[in-house]
């Protein structure tokens, strides 16, 4: 018996999505119905909270084989986010658990207390060859819930003593409690932070990622890391049609003026259930401009929303594709920034020590 799909808007202060969509593997779909009492049905429900459990995590190293971008490693401390940014392509990685992508991805969260340990050790594999390990690929290493948990630091403790190259890539200014860590990392080589910054307008920032911190907190961020000698990069990501394409040059400028010495970009993506919480929120906040930023999308993606083409998926292409990256790489190029990425050292790793499994003779 078909279902329809519950795209109910259910929108709560403080939170990205408007709408909480059944996963796409999920047997059954339900959608709310008026009982013809004409009452609201989520009138008398308690405020949206968030919900934290501990995940036990078997790995914590994720291998990738992608020609899209440049790490073949990456650790995620945890799954979902609470910044609540609409447009997050990792949303549907939410499904896999039995949950929504839309408002469970960012209140109900799962976190690694033991991706340390877990690093430690497969770090100590004889096999392992270091390359740089990327934080931050899939829900954002410094969330809220970070400044408790402190499971990202402990991981980060592991890559210093161990001398591991890592890049970091956050929304928030959090990054800078761990300057202690990072700092001597960075007089090394090992270590780089990329900062997102989606636009200057704190109001548009507040509707596309309601709890991350705000675009002045994160351009002070860029300023701190580059005083203390960490090399930061810029990501203006995603870039949506008619909604923010127009600061590039804006942003560009910021983050080159208050000290990062790299940018680079990414196209909103809308894979899976990102396409139906995406216009959701655009039909709420952007009612004049919804259609057009959705057949932009759909120029630059072959007539779909979305295109995972190797190649294609990060920037598109197209006559609107081709203008934005000549605008990057203009402004880029003005400011004196690279657009490339920069190499970390591999050559000062110091395995952990593995655990004997008997006392040596001498």
């Amino acid at each position: 018996m078909a279902v329809s799909l519950n795209i109910a808007r259910t929108q709560k202060p403080g939170r990205g999505a408007g709408i909480n969509p059944d996963g796409r593997f999920e047997p059954e779909r339900r959608a709310k119905a008026d009982d013809g009492w004409g009452t609201d049905p989520e009138a008398d429900l308690p405020p949206l909270r968030t919900r934290v459990t501990d995940e036990a995590a078997r790995t914590i190293i994720t291998r990738n084989a992608s020609p899209d971008i440049g790490f073949d490693r990456s650790i995620n401390a945890y799954r979902g986010c609470e910044h609540g940014c609409v447009y997050c392509f990792a949303r549907p990685s939410h499904a896999y658990l039995g949950l929504s992508p839309g408002l469970d991805f960012e209140t109900r969260l799962y976190a690694k207390p033991n991706a340390a340990a877990l690093l430690e050790r497969e770090l100590s594999a004889p096999s392992y060859k270091p390359r740089s390990i990327a934080i931050g690929t899939n829900t954002d290493p410094y969330q809220p819930i970070e400044r408790t948990r402190r499971i990202t630091r402990e991981i980060l403790e592991v890559l210093a003593r161990v001398r591991h190259p890592v890049g970091i890539v956050t929304k928030s200014d959090l990054v800078l409690r761990d300057l202690d860590i990072l700092g001597p990392m960075a007089a090394d080589n090992l270590t780089k932070v990329g900062l997102s910054v989606t636009t200057l307008d704190p109001h548009l920032a507040r509707l596309m990622e309601p709890r991350a911190p705000t675009p002045k907190k994160r351009l002070a961020a860029i300023a701190a890391l580059s005083a203390a000698g960490v090399p930061v990069s810029a990501l203006i990501a995603p870039i949506i049609p008619a909604i923010n394409d127009h600061e590039i040059e804006d942003i560009v400028a910021a983050v080159a003026e208050a000290g990062a010495t790299r940018v680079n970009f990414v196209m909103l993506r809308l894979p899976h259930e990102v396409s139906d919480i995406m216009r959701d929120w655009l039909g709420r906040h952007f009612p004049d401009r919804a259609r057009r930023v959705m057949s932009v999308m759909q120029a630059m993606r072959g007539g779909k929303d979305y295109d995972a083409r190797w190649g294609h998926r990060q920037r598109g292409e197209g006559p609107f594709a081709d203008a934005i990256a000549a605008r990057m790489a203009l402004a880029s190029k003005r400011h004196g920034l690279d657009v490339g990425s920069l190499r970390l050292r591999t050559d000062l790793f110091q395995p952990p020590q593995r655990e004997r499994a008997q006392l040596e003779l001498f």
